[in-house]
C-alpha cells in the first residue's frame, strides 16, 4: 500500500487548502461558478486559480465550480445570456444571426468567420453584460446550495455518533 509522508500531506493540505469553514468553502465554490459562467471564455481555470491563490481559497472547490459549466450547455447558456444582455442594453439581435452562425461554423472558412465576427460585434457588450448577470446569479445560488450541503454533510457524522444504541 502506498503511503504518503507527513510532509507531503502537509504540502497537499496547504496547496489545496481544504480545511476551511463551510462559509469559505462555499464561497470558494461560488467563485469558481462565477468564473465558470463568466464571459472570459477560455480563461476560466486560470482566473479561478489566480483568485483562489490570491485569497487563499480552497483550490478544489474553486476548480469544481469552474468546471460546473459543462461543454454541452455552453451554447445554450451563452445564447441566453447574450439575449438577456441585449434586452437590458436594448440592442437588437439581428434576425438571421442563428442561420449565419450555423453556416459559419459548418463552413469553417476564414471568410465565414470574419462575416460572423462582423455580425456578432454589436452583441459584444450584450454578451459580456448578460454573462456577468448570469454568472453572479449562479454564483449566489451556488453559494447558498453549497453552504447548506456542506453544513448538512458536516452534521451527518455527528448524528450517527450521538444516537448510539444503549448498552445492555
Amino acid at each position: 500500500m502506498l503511503s504518503t509522508s507527513p510532509r507531503v500531506r502537509r504540502w497537499l493540505g496547504h496547496l489545496l487548502h481544504t480545511h476551511d469553514t463551510p462559509q469559505r468553502t462555499a464561497a470558494a465554490y461560488a467563485v469558481g461558478v462565477f468564473f465558470g459562467f463568466s464571459p472570459f471564455l477560455g480563461l476560466h481555470t486560470v482566473l479561478g486559480l489566480v483568485v483562489a491563490f490570491a485569497f487563499n481559497l480552497n483550490r478544489v472547490a474553486v476548480l469544481l465550480g469552474v468546471y460546473s459549466n459543462l461543454p454541452w450547455i455552453l451554447p445554450a447558456y451563452y445564447s441566453l445570456a447574450t439575449i438577456v444582455g441585449a434586452a437590458v442594453l436594448r440592442v437588437e439581435v439581428p434576425p438571421g444571426l442563428l442561420r449565419e452562425l450555423t453556416e459559419a461554423l459548418s463552413a469553417a472558412s476564414w471568410g465565414e468567420f470574419k462575416t460572423l465576427a462582423h455580425a456578432l460585434t454589436p452583441l459584444l457588450w450584450a454578451y459580456g453584460l448578460g454573462s456577468i448577470i448570469g454568472a453572479v446569479g449562479l454564483a449566489v445560488t451556488a453559494y447558498r446550495v453549497a453552504l447548506a450541503m456542506i453544513i448538512a454533510h458536516r452534521r451527518h457524522p455527528l448524528l450517527h455518533h450521538s444516537h448510539q444504541p444503549p448498552e445492555e
